[in-house]
């Protein structure tokens, strides 16, 4: 998002302490530094706008101290697609190549970092929430939708992550009890709230953004919430997915390159956008993505596994040219590496430069929901946790992913569509959109797919993997009161 960074650095000074040992805890510095800031309309539009910047993160070539700068979304491969048979680090050095080996402990850094740009995020919605009433009446609703539709996106990453996690609703001041910052709240309550915050984003929102949130975000967030629950809301889902289908105001690009090159297109329901060449607003995780012709600052992160290039081989159609690469025969089935995410969209048989003059300065943009996503889970919600459907809804949302994957044979006529089946198609349509992780979850099959693969590729695994550990800085913080996830 273009111009989120300035705002918030503007605003931090007022709002989040800057004692590092409170990082991941950015309290006010005083009731009135905070009542100094927030003294317009404006002004609280701008604590609006920089919740999406806690999001977006800091690019890690731009600031390197991770104990000073927050990434946001910017590590979540790591948490999400490494843990899965989808990826890799190129290396076992350091603690990013512990997602893949699933020897995750409470020290590493990467994870630490996630929870605390999520807190973030929730902190300074919650402060925005404070002070909603100095905002104009006529916006004070939108405001409010809006910081709750990202309350709540930030606890339902926290919550499929990490478990019980504190609920934090209101802001706690310097002389509060800090007791709800490290107590946790079972998974249940925080999905009531997570539901209760998208709900209200729904009655509020309109649809007239992309990079921000909106009504048709918050309806295709909620139904994944209803699809995640220990006690999934079939019907809940699927109302709130025809809802989008039938609005007509999302559509499948023709072209599945368009979707991660053409900004803000026709597909995207949400997204954080960073843009190219500014070091401010700029991510570089595309550019760790690459190995065999390092653009990055590592050895390189999402490394293909073989596995996955043999259900693209076999199901990917358009889809994989788009998604995986061996530069033409130069990388072994086992070593592929994305393309989905090439810095800026640049051409990997470009000469000199194939990742472009701002690799690690890449302006590609964070998809956070996309209607390929709604469309499967529609089928999900009228499968309804049974091993097929048969259901002429189901039937036609699939089948429009299928003709736009293999449009050579389209109509691609589908007359049943089992479990395994909408697994997988997931798998290739969603690749390296960090869902992986979360559909082996929500599908029953964690367990069972990573043993598989964990016995595949020489790791150890457990069912201890399915959460991650609470960071031990703010056990220690806590004093004890937060406690750590079984097997850790």
């Amino acid at each position: 998002m273009k111009h989120i960074k300035y705002l918030v650095f503007a605003i931090t000074g007022f709002i989040f302490t800057s004692c590092s040992d409170e990082f991941l805890n950015p309290l006010p510095d005083t009731a009135v530094a905070v009542d100094a800031f927030f003294q317009s309309d404006s002004d609280v539009l701008a604590g609006v706008i920089g919740i999406y910047d806690a999001f977006q993160g800091v690019n890690e070539n731009t600031e390197t101290n991770i104990g000073n700068f927050n990434r946001g979304v910017q590590f979540e491969h790591l948490l999400t697609e490494h843990r899965t048979d989808n990826t890799r680090n190129a290396t076992l050095e350091g603690s990013k190549s512990d997602f893949h080996r699933y020897v995750v402990n409470a020290n590493n850094v990467e994870s630490e970092d996630y929870w605390a740009s999520m807190y973030e995020a929730i902190f300074r919605a919650n402060n925005v929430l404070n002070f909603i009433d100095i905002a104009d009446a006529g916006n004070q609703a939108k405001y409010t939708a809006e910081a709750k539709f990202l309350r709540a996106y930030a606890y339902f990453k926290l919550v499929r992550l990490f478990g019980d996690v504190p609920l934090v609703i209101t802001v706690i001041g310097p002389a509060d009890d800090k007791t709800p910052l490290f107590t946790r709240v079972p998974v249940a309550d925080v999905y009531t709230q997570i539901i209760e915050d998208f709900q209200e984003a729904i009655n509020v929102l309109d649809n007239t953004y992309k990079s921000r949130a909106s009504k048709a975000a918050a309806q295709a967030l909620l139904a994944k919430v209803y699809l995640t629950q220990a006690s999934p809301n079939y019907s809940g889902a699927q109302q709130l997915c025809e809802a989008i289908i039938n609005s007509g105001q999302f559509e499948l690009e023709p072209n599945y390159s368009d979707v991660f090159y053409s900004e803000l297109n026709n597909e995207i329901i949400f997204a954080i956008q960073y843009q190219s060449g500014n070091a401010q607003e700029s991510q570089s995780f595309s550019s760790e993505f690459t190995s065999f012709v390092r653009a990055g600052r590592e050895d390189g992160q999402n490394i293909v596994n073989a596995n996955l290039k043999a259900d693209f081989d076999a199901f990917g159609g358009e889809r994989t040219a788009v998604s995986i690469t061996n530069l033409d025969g130069n990388l072994p089935d086992d070593e592929n590496e994305v393309a989905k995410f090439f810095p800026d969209g640049f051409d990997i048989n470009a000469d000199p430069d194939p990742y472009g003059p701002n690799a690690r300065n890449a302006g590609n943009d964070y998809i956070a929901i996309r209607f390929a996503d709604v469309l499967l889970m529609h089928v999900e919600a009228v499968l309804a946790g049974g091993a097929a459907t048969v259901g002429a809804g189901a039937l036609s949302s699939f089948q429009r992913i299928r003709d736009r994957a293999f449009p050579d044979t389209a109509p691609n006529m589908i007359t049943s569509i089992t479990k395994e089946e909408l697994l997988l198609e997931r798998r290739v349509e969603l690749a390296f959109e960090n869902q992986r992780w979360f559909d082996l979850i929500r599908f029953g099959v964690a367990d069972a797919v990573l043993s598989a693969h964990a016995a595949e590729m020489g790791y150890i695994y457990n069912s201890r993997a399915l959460l991650l550990p609470i960071p031990a800085r703010e056990i220690n913080l806590s004093g004890g009161l937060l406690t750590q996830n079984p097997g850790y």
